[in-house]
């Protein structure tokens, strides 16, 4: 089985991991995971098959929002280690093969960074206009996006009696990039990190970064905010040739397509299609396949060059903004039915084997689901081998617990004999003396020797990220059955979201008595009549991934 090349998109088809050096692995015993502890799991990474590694924010920070209130743009929290334990793990990191992504936070500050600490030392100051300040709040002003924890986006600063503005927690002022001394800033910031060997940035908040013209108004806004993002773009793209941009921007799909940059595919390279991921629970939730297929065949039509980066679950709540209040009931009612499981009206702060109340079925379907489906797979560490949540941390720090190594103390994530990370080990059916690396490790039937599968097969079939997508008809409401084909070559994916096993019947195009499908995973074979028809079984939640082969292809994967 042969691994393809796909150049200077390797972003197309790549295998992304995302985790928290805090919570990964505690090197050396102080109860808080570190660089050094990270650089010691790098192979297992690369042996899981993973091509890109996502760093969780690592910088100076105040400690009040997990990492994202950032004190210092070119400093590492020293809790995990100091820089040249960070270059150590870029340099390990790349002798293995992963390209290493980072968080770019720029959205805001912590109101500990220096910056706002001038800014609000006097309405004369040099910095003032790093950040937005207003003799009173805006009248009309969209809710805050932590509603249980802010009342407002606007903050009364005593010292200098204006309000200064933030769009998440009041200890994150928002940073006003409509200055062009604040677009430098962050400029010099991203230089800074692609000379250090980056291979690109997750962009947080991006909607909320360019928001300058309701924020500011009149001639203080950008006149064009997109054309900021094309130029952020251009710069990392002048500095390292093949850096991505990933851009999280939670909207509907004609404001992505804009974020995309249009037809011409100039602004970010990826963005995470919140909304396919929020379709594909209701799915879940009714064994109806309909739903997803609609946010999949609703994505715009968008430039070659840019991709859409699917998802299970990340590091905050799963959040179901965009489904109806009534779709949003039934997803609630199905995967988080107690008040604890939910978090500002809209998400859920559980990992998805607890909210499949651990069917390895269902499970395995949805990570299938994950992988083959057009776009390029995210993982959140611990994914791979099936973590749960614990649901006695607030919101959605229920899911950023420490990664469990082994059965042994702690879970292997450290040695100290007490921390708050410790405290916050998973307990019960999902912790680590039942769901751990060591003991899957021994098991290739484990969740983890699965999904080692599922990346082996993904990463030889540039089809699932390069591919043309196309929906198979067929007539059970629960199944999905499509097509991707890139370059002459062509796979069937089929999933069924029922408990029942179902018989589907349909044709593959370009497909007739001289061709095959070949299953990826066992090796069978299922030979089409003249017409293309086949007929295909599906175990209950049960997936087929296939490759139609001909007589005379050469090629085999």
């Amino acid at each position: 089985m042969s691994i393809v090349d796909t150049g200077d998109l390797w972003w197309k088809s790549a295998v992304v991991y995302c985790l928290d050096v805090e919570t990964f692995l505690d090197w050396n015993g102080d109860g808080v995971g570190d660089f050094a502890g990270l650089a010691h799991r790098i192979d297992y990474l690369a042996e899981l098959g993973v091509t890109c590694l996502w760093l969780m924010p690592f910088y100076a920070t105040a400690g009040r929002d997990d990492g994202y209130d950032i004190v210092d743009f070119y400093a590492v929290d020293s809790r995990f280690g100091h820089f040249g334990d960070l270059v150590e793990l870029m340099r390990l990191a790349r002798s293995r093969g992963l390209r290493v992504i980072v968080d770019l936070v720029i959205n805001h500050t912590s109101d500990k960074h220096p910056w706002f600490t001038a800014s609000r030392s006097s309405r004369e100051s040099p910095y003032r206009d790093y950040y937005v300040w207003r003799d009173t709040p805006p009248k009309k002003q969209p809710k805050p996006v932590f509603p249980d924890q802010e009342k407002s986006n606007w903050e009364l600063d005593k010292k200098t009696g204006q309000y200064y503005q933030h769009m998440f927690y009041k200890a994150q002022p928002d940073l006003n990039v409509a200055n062009p001394a604040v677009r430098d800033e962050i400029a010099k910031i991203m230089g800074f990190w692609a000379e250090l060997g980056v291979n690109g940035f997750r962009v947080d908040a991006v909607p909320f970064l360019l928001e300058t013209a309701a924020i500011i108004g009149g001639d203080g806004a950008l006149p064009d905010p997109h054309e900021y993002l094309q130029a952020l773009r251009s710069f990392l793209s002048r500095r390292v040739g093949d850096a991505v941009l990933l851009g999280e921007v939670n909207l509907p799909r004609e404001d992505q397509l804009l974020f995309f940059g249009g037809p011409d595919g100039d602004e970010l390279n990826m963005q995470f299609d919140f909304i396919t991921m929020q379709k594909m629970y209701l799915s879940l939730a009714r064994s109806d396949a309909g739903p997803l297929v609609e946010a999949l065949q609703s994505r715009p039509v968008c430039s070659h060059d840019v991709q859409w980066a699917n998802f299970a679950r990340n590091h905050d709540e799963l959040t179901l903004d965009k489904l109806t209040d009534e779709e949003r009931a039934e997803v609630f009612a199905a995967f988080g039915p107690e008040k604890r499981m939910q978090v500002y009206g809209r998400g859920i702060v559980r990992r998805l084997p607890p909210m499949l109340h651990g069917d390895q079925r269902r499970i395995r379907m949805v990570y299938s689901l994950l992988f083959s489906m057009p776009g390029t797979p995210v993982l959140f560490y611990g994914e791979e081998i099936g973590m749960g949540e614990n649901l006695a941390r607030e919101g959605r720090m229920a899911v950023r617990t420490p990664m469990q190594w082994n059965a042994g103390r702690n879970g292997g994530f450290s040695n100290a004999k007490k921390s708050p990370l410790i405290d916050a080990i998973v307990d019960g059916v999902f912790g680590p003396d039942r769901v751990n690396v060591e003991d899957q490790l021994r098991d290739p039937d484990s969740q983890l020797g699965f999904i080692k599968r599922l990346i082996e097969h993904y990463r030889a079939s540039p089809e699932l990220g390069w591919g043309t997508f196309e929906v198979l008809k067929q007539k059970h409401p629960a199944v999905l059955a499509h097509t991707l084909t890139w370059d002459g070559g062509r796979v069937v994916l089929l999933h069924n979201f029922a408990d029942e096993p179902v018989d589907v019947h349909l044709r593959v195009p370009d497909g007739d008595e001289s061709t095959t499908l070949s299953d990826l995973f066992t090796d069978e074979t299922v030979q089409l009549t003249g017409a293309g028809a086949v007929d295909i079984s599906l175990e209950g939640y049960g997936f087929r991934w296939l490759r139609l082969v001909s007589e005379t292809d050469v090629r085999r994967y």
